[in-house]
């Protein structure tokens, strides 16, 4: 059994409250703190060197269900959900990523996770970018899996967007979520094209974890805008921490060409995975989990920058 790491005393602002919700992780334990106003829920588990996992939109703390265990072995990885997502109190107004940005690094200064590598799915990379952009003490090396943000920020991404965020479609299909996950056909017409490039091939529970968001949810819409309000480009400069970005080959939602100028512009290296769709992290979460490994294995060897 991994043991669970104790808990910190937390700045004063960011007070620990207790929570008595179902894990959703193995081995890890549910937290939540009070950042500017918004309770932020988070998973904590595992022990050594800090780690911090960020889901995109419309995603939680259990997308990272196959991946987070078995990196848990080796370091204290912290999960935390983003304000609006899953059981995180909403924030009042968010015209740009910078309060999503903001909410992680309170998670992080709670744990004393400071600096850390982040991984970050989606939007979670481009809220990873945001961070480091503003912090460079704070985040030591970034792995963008399909980091939302370039392609995102087009009329297209913004009526996309807008449109699942009234609608929230999802949340109809989550509240039927194990008949739709153990359903070939559910699955095809749930990640089909979109999310995941075989879904015939994809875990009908990790399905089940990725449609278990939408009907917890209370508002994803402002995370939405402000992403597609949000272009990346023009402060990549001031991400000088190790990069690594990581995408599906068959990625229609966020394209490899998007990685490609990601990797260009952070003059990172690009790892292409094959046959794989935008959901990386639940359809190859072993390569996922290799790729991460390696990348921290080569920030150990380096050091952090200074």
């Amino acid at each position: 059994m991994r043991p669970v790491p104790p808990k910190h005393s937390s700045p004063k602002e960011y007070a620990l409250v207790a929570t008595e919700s179902k894990l959703d992780l193995p081995g890890f334990e549910e937290r939540a703190i009070e950042a500017g106003g918004t309770r932020l829920r988070y998973l904590v588990g595992g022990a050594g060197p800090p780690l911090l996992l960020v889901h995109g939109l419309g995603g939680l703390a259990s997308n990272w269900r196959l991946i987070a265990p078995d990196l848990a072995a080796t370091r204290r990885v912290i999960v935390p959900e983003l304000p609006g997502h899953g059981r995180s109190g909403r924030i009042a107004a968010a015209p740009t990523i910078e309060p999503f940005a903001a909410a992680v690094l309170a998670v992080a200064e709670a744990e004393r996770a400071v600096p850390a590598p982040w991984v970050g799915h989606s939007l979670g990379g481009l809220v990873a970018l945001r961070a480091a952009a503003a912090r460079p003490d704070a985040v030591s090396g970034i792995v963008l899996a399909a980091a939302a943000g370039i392609s995102s920020a087009s009329r297209v991404g913004e009526v996309t967007v807008t449109v699942l965020g009234v609608l929230r479609p999802g949340r109809l299909v989550g509240l039927r979520r194990r008949q739709v996950a153990r359903s070939r056909l559910g699955r095809r017409l749930a990640f089909g094209w979109w999310g995941v490039a075989d879904t015939d091939a994809l875990d009908p529970e990790m399905a089940e974890a990725f449609l278990a968001g939408p009907p917890q949810h209370t508002d994803t819409l402002t995370a939405g805008r402000a992403l597609v309000a949000s272009d990346p480009r023009a402060e990549l400069d001031r991400v000088i921490c190790p990069c690594l970005c990581l995408w599906g080959s068959e990625d229609h939602w966020v394209p490899l060409e998007d990685g490609m100028e990601y990797a260009r512009r952070l003059r990172a290296p690009l790892r292409a995975i094959a046959d794989c769709g935008h959901l990386s992290v639940g359809e190859r979460p072993d390569v996922v989990t290799r790729a991460i490994g390696d990348f921290l294995a080569r920030l150990d060897s380096v050091g952090s920058p200074a």
